[in-house]
């Protein structure tokens, strides 16, 4: 299955729960997501930065008896969306745009400490090399937009913090791990840090 194939799904899966929570939840689509911006990178040859939103598909709360009191766990199942850029600063030849679809678990405590896992089976890495010419039959001519194109699925594993009724609700550190491919003959590992916050926008009631 190609990778159109696979958006097509993934765009056809949440076109129907989106469908199905307007029929059953009032909450608008600046209710149910946050938005986020951060840095992304391995903090020595590739850094850049990073956007994205993630939106509130599933809420489960829990609410545990404790000699202290009451515990309240929230799990969350969330859209993820994410794009970014990263260059390397000493040799300007590392650029690169990349960007992924999938899904995150969130586990947030009472004190708003959170544990999260991330996985995007959709992915997609688009390398920018720097001036480049080929040859054909014997002419010379300079190759527009020279780079390469990866199919990047990823996963990755956070903490971060939530802060309730504010507009910057949260911070994240994450984990990730992305395979870039078709890399010469087999793949590219890449393992990078992320860190950065959260923003939402609800409507006013």
């Amino acid at each position: 299955m190609s990778i159109k194939q696979y958006g097509v799904i993934l765009l056809l899966i949440a076109s129907v729960n989106l469908k199905a929570q307007t029929q059953t939840n009032n909450s608008s689509f600046l209710d149910r997501t946050e938005f986020k911006v951060g840095y992304f990178g391995n903090l020595l040859w590739d850094n850049g930065l990073n956007f994205g939103a993630e939106y509130l598909w599933k809420e489960k709360i829990k609410i545990k008896e404790r000699k202290r009191g009451e515990k309240t766990i929230t799990h969350q199942l969330l859209f993820n969306g994410s794009m970014g850029y990263s260059t390397n600063f000493s040799n300007k030849t590392d650029n690169g745009l990349s960007t992924y679809l999938g899904l995150i678990y969130r586990r947030t405590n009472l004190k708003g400490r959170q544990l999260s896992l991330e996985i995007n089976p959709l992915g997609y890495y688009r390398s920018f090399l720097p001036e480049t010419y080929e040859v054909k039959g014997g002419n010379v001519s300079k190759v527009r937009f020279p780079g390469r194109s990866y199919y990047a699925p990823s996963i990755a594993i956070g903490f971060g913090k939530f802060r309730k009724a504010k507009k910057r609700s949260g911070s994240y550190f994450n984990l990730r791990y992305t395979i870039r491919t078709p890399y010469n003959a087999g793949a590219l590992p890449i393992l990078s840090l992320e860190y950065g916050y959260r923003f939402n926008f609800k409507t006013k009631k």
